[in-house]
C-alpha cells in the first residue's frame, strides 16, 4: 500500500495519535496524517498494547501509559465567569509564554511554566484549564497520581508527553499525602489504639497502591527530567491551598498562582451575555446589589440564568437567580449568627470555670 493510500485511509483520531508516537513512520507520512490531528486529551490508564490492521496484516505497537481521546471540552476565555481585568493578565501570561522559546533558549532555562489554580470548589477551575488548551492548541495530559505505582513510573510519563501540552494534576492536596512527608511526627502507642481497622486497611490499601514521593514530585516538575520534551505547562488545582507543602508552591514550580474565588456582578455580566443574549435589564441592579452581599460560586450562579425551558425568558430566569441570592444571603446569615452564639456560650463558660465554685456565698478575701 502506497503512502498516500495509507494517509487517505479514515482512521480515529485517538488510534491514528498512537500510531504516530508508537510506529517509525516515514516523516512525510507523519506529518500529512497529523495535519488533520485535533488536539487530545490524554488521561491515564494500564499499560496495553495498541492492535492494527492493514490488508490483514496485524501490527503490534509499544507499549504506552497513556490512552488517547480527541479534546472537544468548549470552553474559551470568552465564556468563563470572571473579572476581565484577571482574564486579560492571565492570556496576555500565557500567550507571551507561547511565544518565548527564544528567549528561554537565550537565557539557557527550561521551556515550561507551572500553575497553581486554587479556590473553593464550583469556582471553575477544571474549565480554566479547557480554556488554557482551547487558547494555545495544546494537548491535555490529565495525570492521576494515585494510578502511578512510583517515581519511576512517574518520570516515564513525563517523558511520554509530547511538546506543546498541558499536564494536569487535579486536587492535588488530596491525590496523595505530599503535604506532611517532611515533618512527620512519630505516634505514641497511644494515638496507635485510638485508630480503627477501617482506617488502617485503608492507609495500607493507599501505601500499596502508590509510591510516588513528595521528592519524585518536585523532581518531576523541576528537576533534571522536567527539561524531556519542552514547551509544556504543569497546572495544579486545590481547593485548599494552604494544605500543600512550601517546596511545591514556590515559584519555579508553581511559577503563577491564581485564585479562582465567589463569583461577583462582572464576571456575572459575561454569563447573561452568553445565556440570555442580554446585555442590559431591570432585574441587573438587584442582582449586583445582592452580589456585593453574598457569597456565590460561579457553578451556582450559572445554573440559574440558564433556561429550563423553551417558555422561559430572561426575566423569569433572572428571578430565579435572585432567588437563589437571598436564599444564599439568609443561610450566611444563619450560619454566621449559629457561629456567634456559640463562640458567646464558649466565652461564659470559660469565664465561670476560672472564677471556680461560689455555692452561693461571697467570700472576703480578708478577715480581721
Amino acid at each position: 500500500m502506497s503512502t498516500q493510500e495509507i494517509a487517505s485511509r479514515e482512521v480515529k483520531p485517538m488510534l491514528l495519535l498512537r500510531h504516530i508516537s508508537a510506529l517509525t513512520h516515514p516523516s512525510a507520512l507523519r506529518d500529512e496524517i497529523a495535519k488533520d490531528c485535533s488536539n487530545l486529551v490524554r488521561s491515564m490508564d494500564e499499560y496495553e498494547r495498541v492492535k492494527d490492521e492493514f490488508q490483514g496484516i496485524q501490527q503490534i505497537y509499544r507499549q504506552t501509559s497513556w490512552s488517547h481521546i480527541v479534546f472537544e471540552h468548549p470552553a474559551t476565555f470568552e465564556t468563563l465567569a470572571m473579572e476581565p481585568a484577571k482574564e486579560e493578565e492571565i492570556i496576555e501570561d500565557l500567550v507571551t509564554f507561547s511565544k518565548s522559546k527564544h528567549f528561554y533558549a537565550r537565557t539557557r532555562k527550561t521551556l515550561k511554566q507551572g500553575y497553581l489554580l486554587y479556590g473553593p470548589p464550583g469556582t471553575g477551575k477544571s474549565t480554566m484549564i479547557a480554556a488554557m488548551a482551547n487558547l494555545l492548541n495544546y494537548d491535555v495530559y490529565d495525570l492521576e497520581l494515585t494510578a502511578v505505582k512510583d517515581n519511576t513510573e512517574l518520570r516515564k510519563l513525563l517523558i511520554e508527553s509530547t511538546r506543546k501540552s498541558i499536564i494536569v494534576i487535579e486536587d492535588i492536596d488530596c491525590s496523595l499525602d505530599l503535604t506532611g512527608q517532611r515533618t512527620k511526627k512519630e505516634k505514641s502507642p497511644d494515638e496507635d489504639k485510638e485508630k480503627s481497622e477501617k482506617e488502617i486497611r485503608k492507609e495500607h490499601k493507599e501505601e500499596s497502591s502508590s509510591k510516588v514521593t513528595l521528592s519524585g514530585l518536585l523532581n518531576f516538575i523541576d528537576e533534571l527530567w522536567s527539561a524531556c520534551g519542552g514547551e509544556r505547562l504543569i497546572v495544579f488545582t486545590t481547593n485548599y491551598v494552604k494544605k500543600l507543602d512550601p517546596a511545591l508552591t514556590r515559584r519555579g514550580r508553581m511559577d503563577k498562582h491564581i485564585e479562582l474565588s465567589y463569583c461577583i456582578f462582572e464576571a456575572f455580566e459575561v454569563l447573561s451575555r452568553n445565556y440570555l443574549r442580554h446585555e442590559a435589564h431591570p432585574l441587573l441592579d438587584k442582582i449586583e446589589s445582592l452580589m456585593k452581599e453574598t457569597k456565590i460560586i460561579p457553578a451556582d450562579v450559572a445554573e440559574n440564568p440558564m433556561p429550563k425551558s423553551p417558555l422561559d425568558d430572561a426575566a423569569k430566569c433572572l428571578s430565579r437567580l435572585i432567588q437563589a441570592l437571598e436564599e444564599a444571603k439568609e443561610a450566611a446569615e444563619a450560619t454566621e449568627n449559629d457561629e456567634k452564639e456559640a463562640s458567646a456560650k464558649k466565652s461564659s463558660s470559660s469565664y465561670q470555670g476560672s472564677r471556680g465554685p461560689c455555692h452561693g456565698r461571697c467570700c472576703p478575701t480578708t478577715r480581721k
